[in-house]
């Protein structure tokens, strides 16, 4: 037998440890791997026809979201524990004037809809993205998660994950308060 073979393992081994210590290291610099960068941050929301949620058959595009205000799309489903957790915030933030457009994603309409009605409903308009194509075209990792995009229709910020009130705070609301500043102007 070849004595080199036998070196193939401790250098296998020695490759996988290298790469995990260089991970270690990266997240040591703060380097955090729960970021989920966008390539479409600064660009426009992806072109869409997509239903109502409540009413299928009523059509909306991408248009829907622009009326030179920005507002909130939030990717969420029934089957997404998280989305659950952060519902109530949701409602919350509707409540104070935020425009939160819904994009219920890869879901049932019946539970979908049942969950609005009982957990209220924080969605200015509610789309339905049973395929989950424009998820896809947004590059939507999972529910839920949540994209500002400015009254021109442009992806601002995206956030993955729970949208709670220290997030909004410490992320999203002084992008929310820029965007809304340059809507009045």
């Amino acid at each position: 037998m070849n004595k080199k073979i036998l070196f193939i393992p401790l250098v296998l081994f020695l490759l996988l440890a290298a790469a995990l210590l260089w991970q270690f290291n990266r997240n040591a610099d703060g380097d955090d791997p729960t970021l989920l960068e966008s390539a479409l941050v600064g660009k426009p929301v992806p072109v869409f026809k997509l239903e109502s949620l409540q009413n299928p058959g009523q059509l909306y595009s991408q248009k829907a979201l622009i009326n030179g205000k920005p507002l909130l799309l939030n990717v969420w489903a029934t089957w997404c524990p998280t989305c659950r957790a952060e519902h109530e915030y949701l409602n919350t933030l509707a409540e104070k004037g935020v425009r939160v457009v819904g994009l219920n994603y890869k879901d049932n309409r019946v539970k979908a809809i049942n969950w609005l009605n009982t957990l209220g409903n924080p969605y200015a308009l509610s789309l339905y993205d049973g395929d989950g194509m424009l998820g896809l075209d947004l590059g939507v990792y999972g529910a839920p998660e949540t994209f500002l995009i400015d009254g021109k229709g442009i992806i601002r910020y995206r956030h993955a994950g729970d949208l709670n009130a220290e997030v909004w705070k410490d992320e999203v609301q002084p992008l929310w308060n820029k965007y809304s500043k340059l809507a009045e102007d």
